[in-house]
């Protein structure tokens, strides 16, 4: 990163939502190789990933301190061990090109496969495989990223123009057209058990609102064509978006239907994925900072979390209480954020 550019992250940014605006405070956070501390009680520690495999979304294990990630470039789900930096790799099968992971209720690992235009399932004790592929009228989806709500269905999107359901009990898919076509992204369910997704060629968010016919609801954001790339729900129910176009983060609250939004800090932010911890403080990525950025809501100030090397590029963020985790897909490494208690 260059040192203009570190200047950047430490300028104020403004808050650009509906009420009046106001200053932003960002304060750096130096990145750590190994376990050295960062400051303010944080520790960041970078992992070798497999070489080639091109680590991308990641998913921590409900049941132990494994972490998962899809290996996009080689075909692989692989499981990862941060007690002894153990390596598991998991073949999806000829072509594969898995994209997203979650873990289901039942503790299995579910994969959006877009190299086999499949529904994977990964059990994570013996490392069985099991595909469910879409219809073929459905081919090429370039599946996304995939969420299971409250009644054990999977939600899934694609960027070609669909989003999806699968109920793993009957193993029936159901597979609707996006609204205006190609863009579904990221997507989450509230707490309360409803499901959104947005569109980055769209910029929109959508809500389901009937699960049975796949019947959706547009809500626009505030900010045209700002490109919402993934969303991701808070304890309270309010949805918070990372916006590619603008460089925003938003948040929308479905309860009164307010909107808020604020801008990255530095000049031309591209911000890509989003997470919301235990503690609802918003995690960020932004590609042109090269940085992974934690936002606090009620302060309003952004703290960055600088990559010790250039072009990481974190396309998603996952976590569990007390830790942070991305895949760097430009650098073949994982990196873990610890937060203070």
């Amino acid at each position: 990163m260059t040192s203009a550019r570190r200047r950047s992250l430490l300028r104020l940014a403004v808050t650009a939502g509906l009420a009046a605006p106001a200053p932003l405070r960002i304060r750096p956070a130096a990145s750590a190789a190994g376990n050295a501390p960062a400051p303010s009680g944080f520790r960041v520690t970078y992992f070798a990933a497999r070489p080639g495999s091109g680590s991308r979304d990641v998913a921590c294990s409900p049941a132990d301190a494994t972490v998962w990630y899809c290996g996009q470039r080689d075909g692989t789900l692989t499981r990862f061990d941060p007690r002894d930096g153990s390596l598991h790799p998991v073949p999806l099968g000829p072509g594969a090109a898995p994209h997203g992971v979650v873990f289901s209720p039942d503790g299995a690992l579910w994969v959006t496969e877009g190299g086999q235009n499949a529904i994977a399932r990964v059990d994570p004790r013996d490392f069985r495989v099991q595909l469910w592929r879409l219809p073929e009228a459905r081919a090429n989806a370039n599946l996304n990223t995939g969420v299971f709500d409250r009644d054990g269905f999977l939600w899934f999107t694609g960027q070609n123009g669909i989003y999806g359901r699968f109920d793993p009990r009957t193993e029936r898919m159901a597979v609707w057209d996006a609204p205006r076509g190609r863009g579904p992204y990221g997507i989450t369910v509230t707490p309360e058990g409803s499901v959104w997704f947005v569109s980055l060629a769209g910029s929109y968010l959508a809500q389901v609102e009937d699960r049975e016919t796949g019947r959706v609801r547009v809500v626009e954001p505030p900010t045209p064509r700002q490109g919402a790339r993934r969303v991701w729900t808070d304890s309270q129910g309010r949805l918070w978006i990372s916006e590619w176009n603008s460089g925003n983060v938003s948040m929308h609250d479905p309860r009164d239907g307010s909107w808020k939004v604020w801008r990255l800090p530095g000049e031309r932010p591209r911000c890509y994925a989003v997470y919301v911890d235990e503690q609802d403080m918003v995690w960020l990525t932004d590609f042109a900072a090269n940085a992974i950025l934690r936002f606090d809501p009620r302060s309003e100030t952004f703290l960055a979390f600088p990559s010790d090397r250039p072009g990481a590029n974190v396309r998603h963020l996952g976590g569990r209480r007390g830790e942070i985790w991305g895949g760097e897909s430009g650098n073949n490494r994982l990196v873990r954020i610890e937060t203070p208690a």
